[in-house]
């Protein structure tokens, strides 16, 4: 069967993204995994599906699988591709749409300049809803924030656990250019303590509304953004005192923004969506 996507990044965050309401699609972890592949496929951080809502008072359905053929529940920057895609291909007219996820309904908006914000819902805290197992973890508290040890190759780091839908270890450093990002994030990722695995984020704050930001993503390794970790991030460095609301977020593909107004309040996250190219593929 023929394929048509387009592919789009987000950041430098990249993606396939496939129309699944005017094709079928039906795919294999296998075959998520070989059109992802930088070698023998298109090559993606991640796969986005657009699909039909499966419940009322919600325009499309959303599906997310990495480049390792998992499927996940959230993605940031592939939410603002998602805006892009269906306002391009005119499956809607609307400038701000309500899209269902595997982990709740988010509310993506074009701005006139452009750029597209996220309502990303409220951050989860509670370190049984990341997930994160505590048991027998005495934790140290950091502002209205608690930072938790975790052993990794001999050493204790301290990371705040945050979700935005899926789940992230965020710690600072000192310099992301030299923090461990390749040799510590893939035993972040699958640290047992983390029984869904976690994204591993490494934040370089340079002043109260700005930092850098590395993130190693559960299932697709390093990326050149996480806009669910950008998120993470500032929400675990306000809790931690670090921060203000605005932030401004440098990761290495580009610079995305994060609004957040405290506990019990959505995560705002605005920044660019890009169309690289289209074509179709022999699957």
């Amino acid at each position: 069967m023929k394929l048509t996507f387009t592919k789009m990044h987000g950041a430098g965050n990249d993606f396939i993204v496939v129309d699944a309401i005017n094709q079928d699609v039906s795919l294999s972890t296998e075959q998520w995994r070989r059109l992802a592949d930088r070698r023998f496929g298109i090559g993606a951080d991640q796969i986005l599906i657009v699909e039909r809502p499966s419940e009322p008072g919600v325009d499309f359905r959303y599906r997310i699988f990495n480049n390792d053929g998992s499927e996940v529940e959230q993605c940031g920057n592939g939410s603002r591709a998602f805006v892009r895609f269906v306002v391009d291909k005119g499956l809607s007219r609307e400038r701000s749409i309500r899209v269902q996820t595997m982990s709740g309904i988010i509310n993506p908006r074009m701005e006139d300049d452009g750029s597209i914000t996220v309502d990303m819902g409220a951050p989860r805290l509670e370190p049984g809803e990341v997930p994160f197992d505590t048991a027998g973890l005495a934790g140290w508290a950091e502002g209205e924030d608690t930072l938790w040890p975790l052993p990794v190759q001999g050493k204790t780091v301290f990371v705040s656990v945050v979700s935005m839908g899926n789940p992230h270890a965020v710690q600072v450093v000192d310099d992301v250019d030299s923090a461990p990002v390749a040799q510590n994030g893939p035993l972040i990722e699958t640290h047992p303590r983390f029984p869904k695995r976690v994204n591993a984020g490494y934040m370089q704050v340079l002043d109260r509304h700005h930092i850098r930001l590395r993130v190693f993503e559960r299932g697709a390794g390093e990326t050149l953004a996480c806009g669910t970790g950008a998120c993470a991030a500032v929400v675990a460095g306000i809790r931690r005192g670090l921060l203000d609301s605005p932030v401004r977020v440098s990761a290495r593909g580009g610079e995305l923004s994060i609004a957040w107004a405290g506990p019990g309040q959505p995560v705002y996250l605005s920044g660019p969506a890009v169309t690289v190219f289209e074509g179709e593929v022999e699957i």
